[in-house]
């Protein structure tokens, strides 16, 4: 995504929000939203999460949606290790805690789709649902692919009826909504995540949070 490529600008009276198109499974996702949580911390007025789910695993997907991995994306030995080591990097300039660097056996579409359904039902509920995804997985290291942990991860949040993790993983509609917002993310040129919008310009990557306030202040 360019600097020129629109995000959708706030009401003039609403809270002010910042556009974030992320996936739960990766891990500089969960590193841009600690740097995100710190700029928001010297702000005087709050700022929203206006979230967007992406699929990075979306050109290993099959036609049945489940993840294939003998297709190759291209990522070798040398990229994961690169990647691993950006990680620990930002893990220690964030001091955020985590339990790996990286997990290639989790599917994070479950989680997304319930996220979806949270956010749609329940939106005072959603933002501790989406910060208890991401401790589950990096934190505490658990598979939030699967069923059982959404309904625990769902059970901790206060006002949340954790029958919507079976609710949303029932709706075939709202899975294919899903799938049409990860397309969506796509066609308004984004490309990798995590992605930052705001007023018409962006920043990817989990980006120190100085440059978020640049990019939200223009400072």
């Amino acid at each position: 995504m360019s600097n020129t490529d629109a995000a959708d600008a706030p009401a003039p009276d609403a809270t002010e929000s910042i556009t974030v198109y992320s996936d739960y499974v990766c891990p500089f996702c969960y590193l841009g939203r600690q740097s995100l949580a710190r700029y928001q911390e010297t702000r005087e007025e709050p700022l929203d999460i206006d979230w967007h789910p992406f699929d990075l695993r979306a050109g290993k997907r099959g036609p049945d949606g489940e993840i294939d991995d003998e297709v190759d994306d291209g990522k070798d030995e040398e990229y994961y290790a690169q990647a691993r080591e950006n990680v620990r990097r930002l893990q220690e300039e964030y001091d955020a805690e985590m339990a790996q660097e990286l997990r290639t056996d989790v599917d994070s579409l479950p989680a997304q789709i319930v996220s979806v359904h949270v956010r749609e039902t329940e939106p005072d509920s959603w933002l501790a649902f989406d910060e208890a995804v991401f401790a589950a997985l990096w934190r505490d290291g658990r598979d939030i692919g699967d069923r059982e942990v959404l309904v625990d991860i769902a059970e901790r949040v206060d006002g949340l009826d954790p029958a919507v993790v079976d609710e949303a993983l029932g709706d075939d509609d709202l899975r294919d909504r899903v799938t049409d917002l990860f397309t969506a993310a796509r066609e308004r040129g984004v490309t990798g995540v995590p992605t930052f919008a705001y007023d018409g310009h962006a920043a990817r990557g989990a980006v120190p949070p100085e440059q978020l306030e640049r990019l939200v202040e223009g400072a």
